[in-house]
């Protein structure tokens, strides 16, 4: 054997750059399900279907089309290969076969990639990794626009990303004659809701994927999720017909309601196309595209469409790129010093809360939640309580479908939680009861007062937003964006009777989060 070419989980990709040069005759693929990759943080089962329903696709598409496969299956019976990590098979494969060397696409998990290098090194064979053609940005281009730089501002490389790839733009000139157009998709839905929305596109599972499901629910049956609602793509096929779903059906309404939250709100208009993306199942190139497509032919608005390309061209590869720049330091940061665990109505959905029970019931029954949901509902309770911003990422990563190390990481740890200190986001993304009232209709029918900071019907959000703004205080004087923050807590303090109320209400609430009592 010449080369063994290694294909991770979330490299799904046609046109993988491990895979140039593939010559039949004396080349073979490698792909593993191992239970170690599945268990490392507690997966919800949805994601483990999803990936190994994929990858089985994936791999009987390689052998179709002629290509020499050594695949290892997960079985519904765990003693067949219990406690075999990835390393110990990828060494069983090489103890057999004795390739020349091992070639891969850049992974997408720092540890991995470390693990895989680790185990090419004791068995004395080369390992050759190879750039993922899959992103814009390579992490060579991404280190030298990064490099000189005070801050990193994701407006400035996203310009820079528009130009480069000459996406949505009129000559030298951005289309619609702006850069970005977020103020003007901040609506919510109004006093009587979303009315009537259109449906996602699902994908009812053929009998490789019915086998996994199996599988999945024999081997790891206390896992958290709920398999009867799997409906995700899990080949290229399916998420092209996903894509055009959304961009015919959704992408018009997207960029206004991007933000609303409601009820009982599943999808609303968001595309739900993360999970392939991120699989690669789907390529950015071409999400970017179609939308771009919808707008020149009047078929969706700038504000919808720039809105979508945002999130992909924008922050999707300036994530990636702060990712890798940081690692393996960046997932130890803990800027705030916050030491709770993960609330169990994270795992459960089980609270009187009404915005994080309903967020919880998406997490649960489809291992999904729009960005509002996961930043400015679970995030936002997870950073004001004082949760380690290393369990929220390890939680993250086990119970969204879309999770891989380097999009999670950021997002959870940096983004949401405030753990990198000012690295991703400029400030804390932090707000009281009053933000998701403004957004949604949950408030009205929670047993809490979103008004309240102390006494019995208080909002456990508004209580320990301003305990958050008060135990941080020192360090949030620093910052420029907090002046207003800073000047209302400060004000608070005037009353020291009501503060002192606020701070033993939290201190009961973090208690109980700590002991994993119910909330």
């Amino acid at each position: 054997m010449r080369n063994l070419v290694l294909i991770l989980g979330d490299q799904l990709d046609k046109q993988l750059s491990a895979l140039d040069d593939f010559d039949s005759s004396t080349d073979a693929v490698w792909m593993a399900e191992n239970e170690t990759e599945a268990t490392h943080v507690w997966a919800h089962k949805q994601r483990l279907v999803l990936f190994f329903a994929a990858m089985r696709h994936y791999r009987d598409g390689l052998i179709d089309s002629g290509k020499t496969v050594h695949y290892h299956a997960l079985e519904a019976d765990a003693r067949r290969d219990s406690g075999r990590n990835f390393a110990d098979i990828l060494t069983a494969t090489l103890n057999g076969s004795r390739p020349e060397r091992l070639v891969m696409t850049e992974c997408g998990d720092d540890r991995v990639q470390r693990m895989i290098q680790q185990c090419a090194t004791d068995n004395a064979v080369s390992l050759q990794v190879r750039p993922d053609r899959h992103f814009y940005c390579s992490l060579e281009a991404f280190d030298t626009w990064a490099a000189g730089r005070q801050s990193l501002v994701l407006e400035d490389f996203y310009r820079e990303m528009r130009r480069e790839h000459d996406v949505l733009m009129d000559g030298n000139q951005p289309a619609g004659e702006a850069w970005n157009f977020d103020q003007a998709n901040r609506e919510h839905f109004g006093k009587d809701g979303p009315g009537e929305l259109p449906h996602v596109r699902r994908f009812r599972p053929d009998e490789l994927t019915r086998e996994v499901i199996g599988m999945v629910e024999a081997r790891f049956p206390d896992h958290p999720g709920r398999l009867d609602s799997f409906d995700l793509p899990v080949t290229h096929g399916e998420a092209q017909t996903a894509l055009r779903d959304f961009i015919d059906k959704r992408l018009p309404e997207f960029g206004p309601y991007q933000d609303a939250l409601w009820s009982d709100l599943r999808f609303g208009y968001h595309s739900r196309l993360s999970a392939a993306l991120n699989l690669h199942l789907l390529s950015p190139a071409s999400c970017v595209a179609a939308a771009e497509k919808a707008y020149r032919e009047g078929a969706a608005p700038i504000n919808s469409v720039e809105g979508f390309i945002r999130q992909i061209l924008g922050w999707r590869e300036f994530v990636r790129g702060v990712y890798w720049r940081e690692m393996p330091s960046y997932i130890e940061r803990n800027a705030l010093g916050a030491d709770l665990p993960v609330p169990k109505a994270f795992w459960n959905g089980d609270t009187d809360m009404a915005c994080i029970a309903d967020a919880m019931t998406n997490v649960i029954e489809h291992g999904y939640a729009h960005h509002i949901q996961r930043l400015m509902v679970l995030g936002l309770f997870a950073l004001v309580a004082g949760v380690h911003p290393r369990q929220f990422h390890d939680w993250h990563m086990a119970m969204y479908l879309d999770a891989i190390d380097w999009v999670s990481l950021p997002n959870a740890l940096g983004m949401s939680q405030y753990g990198d200190g000012g690295i991703l986001g400029t400030k804390p993304y932090c707000a009281s009861g009053n933000y998701i009232n403004k957004m949604s209709n949950h408030c009205k029918n929670c047993a809490f007062d979103y008004k309240q900071a102390s006494g019995q019907n208080a909002c456990p959000i508004t209580t320990l937003y301003w305990d958050f703004l008060d135990r941080n205080l020192d360090v949030f004087r620093e910052n420029r964006r907090m002046i207003f923050q800073v000047k209302n807590i400060e004000k608070k303090r005037d009353d020291s009777a009501l503060m002192q109320a606020i701070r033993t209400q939290a201190a009961r609430l973090k208690t109980r989060i700590r002991q994993q009592e119910r909330i």
